[in-house]
C-alpha cells in the first residue's frame, strides 16, 4: 500500500504516527480521479477528509468488515423483511443516494462526502465500479447506501435512513444478494455501533490484505439491475 502511494507523489506523515495517531492515516494529497480511486481500493486504501482539508488516505488497523454468513438480523428487522415493508432496487438513482448520504446529520458537524467526492464516485458509478442500493416506501426514497464492487469484495461507503430500519433493510438485502453472488467480504472501513449491530467485526489489517490478494480478481455473478 505505501509503495503505491509513494509512487503517486503523496505526502507522508511519520510512519509510526500515521498508523496510530490517528489510526490508519497513510498519506495526504493526490486527487480523486477514477483511476486513482480504483487503485487505492485495490491496495486497501480509501479517502476520508473534510471540506478544506487535503485529500487524506486511510487504511486502519484493525479493519471493520462483515462476512456475509455473519449478518445479524434482529427480530424487528426480520419482521420487516418478511413483511416486505420496503422495496429495494440497485443502481436506480445513484446520484440521489450519495446526495442523501452527504446531507447534514443531527449528530455530526459537516460531511466528508464533499461535492468533489460525489463527483468522483458518480464517475466510478458510470464506469461500473460504484453501486447504490435504494430503499423505497412506495415512491419515496427512505433509505439507501453505496459502495464499490471489485471481484468478490464489496467496499461499503455510506448509508442513510429516513424511516424506521430503512438503511438496515437495504443493507440486509444487499448482503443476501452479495452472498448469493459469490462475494466473501464486505469492507465497512471504520467501526460504528450501527454496523456492529448488523454483525460487522474487526480483523487485522494483514488479514484484510490477504482477502484483497485472494479475491479482488475473482469472478462474481452479481447483477445490478434497478
Amino acid at each position: 500500500m505505501l509503495t503505491w502511494l509513494q509512487r503517486n507523489s503523496l505526502t507522508f506523515p511519520p510512519l509510526a504516527k500515521a498508523m496510530r495517531e490517528p489510526n490508519g492515516l497513510l498519506a495526504a494529497g493526490g486527487d480523486l480521479s477514477a483511476d486513482r480511486l480504483i487503485q487505492a481500493y485495490r491496495h486497501g486504501c480509501f479517502p476520508w477528509f473534510s471540506e478544506g482539508q487535503p485529500i487524506l488516505w486511510w487504511s486502519p488497523d484493525p479493519r471493520t468488515v462483515l462476512f456475509p454468513d455473519e449478518l445479524h438480523v434482529s427480530r424487528s428487522l426480520n419482521k420487516l423483511l418478511r413483511q416486505q415493508r420496503y422495496q429495494v432496487t440497485f443502481d436506480r438513482d445513484f446520484a440521489a443516494v450519495i446526495s442523501a448520504c452527504a446531507a447534514p446529520r443531527t449528530y455530526a458537524d459537516g460531511t466528508w462526502i464533499t461535492e468533489a467526492m460525489q463527483t468522483a464516485y458518480l464517475q466510478l458509478h458510470e464506469r461500473g465500479f460504484a453501486h447504490s442500493v435504494e430503499v423505497w416506501d412506495n415512491d419515496e426514497l427512505v433509505g439507501g447506501l453505496y459502495g464499490l464492487a471489485m471481484g468478490q469484495l464489496f467496499f461499503g461507503e455510506s448509508m442513510f435512513s429516513r424511516a424506521d430500519n430503512a438503511s438496515k433493510f437495504g443493507f440486509a438485502t444487499l448482503v443476501r444478494h452479495l452472498k448469493a453472488s459469490g462475494f466473501v467480504l464486505i469492507d465497512c472501513q471504520m467501526p460504528t455501533d450501527h454496523l456492529h449491530s448488523l454483525g460487522a467485526r474487526a480483523i487485522p489489517r494483514d488479514d484484510f490484505a490477504r482477502y484483497l490478494g485472494e479475491h479482488l480478481d475473482q469472478p462474481n455473478s452479481a447483477t445490478w439491475l434497478p
